[in-house]
């Protein structure tokens, strides 16, 4: 497989209300772009709401099984494909982080909780009370993507806010900001491993970049994640290394150096130990 396509929001052509906004039921999304079944990357958020049919969505090597009352919130960067029934359909929603935040202010899309981690769970279940309530406001951006009235842009955008608000009273109910300032230092972190996850492994590196000690990162890292900071900055490589491994015409010596392990042992070693297959067994799997 060679390296996997990476799509912006002008790769579809289909109820873009600008370059950086887009709406439409799954059902016609992908009648006009049947591509996107393959494994793909944006480098946009998406959200995708299931109303009819099943299937399956692997995001990042997870496997999550669809079905009606099933929504998905993937981050830009993610890998992911399906695979879909012939009734499927819902909707789904793609914007760029820079839409959003210029048109909020202050309020930050990567702010909310399932969006603050690599690691956050991508996938929600709504049973059918809660599917009619959130359903309504897809609806009304469908409808208000087809329209031509003034302000178009606008009462999508804070349509999609109300969603998102929505989407994070279902997340976390009992933690919702009740650690603000760990989850801004968790999501600053992480900014940070993506910086970095290649040249730098050791935690110290990034506590020096936070201006905290490494027992305080540790700290919040187990009140968030329930995680040490190591295993982070390890989940983030293995991540890349997973993604790196699509790519036949990289040899597995060469991804190793790419993530700036000398020892190609060591590195093999490291991955199977994460994830219970060696870097060729994995690829042969894929």
């Amino acid at each position: 497989m060679d390296k996997l396509p990476i799509y912006g929001i002008s790769n579809f052509n289909y109820n873009t209300v600008n370059s950086e906004l887009y709406v439409n039921t799954f059902k016609n999304h992908l009648t006009n772009h049947s591509f996107i079944e393959k494994p793909h990357r944006h480098n946009f958020y998406l959200m995708v709401l299931f109303t009819h049919g099943t299937g399956i969505h692997e995001i990042d090597f997870d496997r999550y099984t669809i079905k009606r009352g099933s929504l998905f919130m993937l981050q830009p960067g993610q890998i992911h494909n399906w695979k879909l029934s012939d009734d499927i359909d819902g909707y789904i929603v793609f914007y760029s982080q820079e839409t959003y935040n210029l048109h909020f202010g202050n309020n930050k899309i990567e702010e909310y909780s399932f969006y603050q981690s690599v690691k956050s769970n991508p996938e929600l279940f709504y049973n059918e009370e809660e599917l009619q309530d959130i359903e309504v406001y897809f609806n009304l951006m469908k409808k208000e993507s087809e329209s031509v009235k003034s302000k178009q842009k606008e009462a999508i955008l804070n349509l999609l806010d109300i969603i998102n608000i929505e989407i994070s009273r279902k997340y976390s109910p009992e933690s919702n900001h009740k650690t603000p300032i760990y989850n801004h230092k968790i999501n600053q972190f992480e900014k940070l491993i993506d910086l970095h996850f290649k040249s730098e492994k050791s935690p110290s590196f990034y506590a020096s970049k936070m201006s905290i000690t490494l027992k305080h990162l540790n700290r919040i890292c187990k009140t968030i994640l329930n995680k040490t900071a190591t295993e982070l900055i390890t989940e983030r490589v293995i991540l890349e290394a997973k993604r790196l491994l699509i790519n036949q015409n990289k040899s597995i010596s060469q991804i190793a150096d790419e993530l700036n392990y000398e020892n190609y042992s060591y590195f093999a070693k490291l991955f199977k130990k994460e994830t219970g297959n060696s870097p060729s067994e994995f690829r042969n799997k894929l």
